[in-house]
C-alpha cells in the first residue's frame, strides 16, 4: 500500500468514526489538490490581491480553452484556481464541476477526477448526479474507499441505510476475488470498520460491535477497528470498556498518530442513546 493512501485510509477511519453523516463537504476536493499544487501563497499578500490575481489567470485560461476545449493541462490549471478560490471564500461549487466533467469523461481511468465530480455535486445538492458519478467508480473500482464513503453517506442522506449495508456487504462479499484479480484492490478491514459505523449510525450497536470484532478478527495488527470499537464503547458512555481498546490502538497505530488517540482516550463524550431491548438485532 502506498505511502499516500495509507496516509488517506487512517484520515478516513479517524474521521468517519465519529459516526455522524452529514454529505461530503467539499474541504476533501480543495485538500485533494493541494498536496504539492496549486500556489505558493506569500504571507505579504493581500487576500483580496491573491483574489485578484487568481481572477485574472482564470480569465486567460477560459479563453485557451475556447480554441482548446479538450486541453487537459489548461482544464487542470482552471479547476486548481477556481479550487483556490473557493478556499478563499470566493466562487461556487457549480463553477468547479463544468471542469471536473470534461476531466472525468477525459480519463475514465482516473477515479480521482469522477469520485471529486460525484462530491461536488453532493455538495450542491444534485444526489441523482452523485450517485451515478459514484457508480460509475465503484463498478470498475469496488474497493475505492471515498467512492464507497460517498455513496454511503449519500444513502444515508436518502434515509436508505438498508441500501448502504447491502452495497458494502455486497463489497465484502466479492472482495476475495477482487484482491485476486487486483491484490489490495479492496481493504476489507477499512469497509467492515465503516459497515460497523453505518449500523452505529443507525444505533445498531450489537450489529456495530460484530463487524468491528470481524475486522479486528481479519487483522490483528491494524489499529483501525480496535479505534473503531473503542470510539463506540465512548460514545455509549463504556469508557471501562473502551479505555484497555484505546491504549491497544495506540500501541499499534504509527506514531504520528498516538496523540491523536490518547486525546480521544482522554475527552468525554454524550453517551448515546441506548438501544431497544432487542439490541437492534434486525439484519
Amino acid at each position: 500500500m502506498s505511502e499516500g493512501r495509507n496516509r488517506w485510509i487512517i484520515r478516513f477511519v479517524l474521521v468517519l468514526i465519529v459516526l455522524v453523516f452529514v454529505g461530503v463537504s467539499i474541504a476533501p476536493i480543495i485538500a485533494a489538490f493541494n498536496d504539492g499544487q496549486g500556489f505558493n501563497n506569500n504571507a505579504t499578500v493581500g487576500v483580496s490581491q491573491q483574489k485578484q490575481k487568481i481572477q485574472e489567470e482564470i480569465k486567460g485560461l477560459e479563453l485557451v480553452l475556447q480554441r482548446e476545449p479538450e486541453n487537459q493541462s489548461v482544464l487542470r490549471s482552471l479547476l486548481e484556481r477556481r479550487l483556490q478560490l473557493l478556499s478563499l471564500g470566493e466562487g461556487t461549487v457549480q463553477q468547479v464541476i463544468e471542469p471536473l466533467e470534461k476531466l472525468s469523461k477525459l480519463n475514465p481511468e482516473q477515479t480521482r477526477y469522477a469520485v471529486l465530480l460525484a462530491q461536488a455535486k453532493q455538495q450542491i445538492g444534485d444526489k441523482e448526479g452523485a450517485a451515478s458519478a459514484y457508480r460509475s467508480v465503484l463498478e470498475t473500482k469496488p474497493g475505492n474507499l471515498e467512492a464507497l464513503q460517498g455513496m454511503v453517506a449519500l444513502q444515508l442522506q436518502q434515509e436508505r441505510p438498508q441500501a448502504a449495508i447491502g452495497l458494502l456487504k455486497d463489497t465484502l462479499a466479492t472482495a476475495t476475488q477482487a484482491n485476486k484479480i487486483e491484490p489490495g484492490s479492496v481493504d476489507t478491514v477499512a469497509v467492515q470498520i465503516l459497515l460497523g459505523n453505518v449500523h452505529a449510525s443507525e444505533k445498531r450497536y450489537a450489529q456495530a460491535l460484530a463487524a468491528y470484532d470481524a475486522a479486528i478478527k481479519n487483522d490483528k495488527q491494524d489499529f483501525r477497528p480496535v479505534l473503531a470499537k473503542a470510539m463506540l464503547l465512548k460514545e455509549q458512555g463504556k469508557m471501562e470498556e473502551a479505555k484497555p481498546l484505546f491504549t491497544t490502538a495506540a500501541t499499534l497505530a504509527p506514531a504520528e498518530y498516538k496523540d491523536e488517540i490518547n486525546k480521544q482516550a482522554t475527552t468525554e463524550a454524550t453517551p448515546a442513546p441506548s438501544p431497544d431491548s432487542e439490541g437492534n438485532t434486525e439484519e
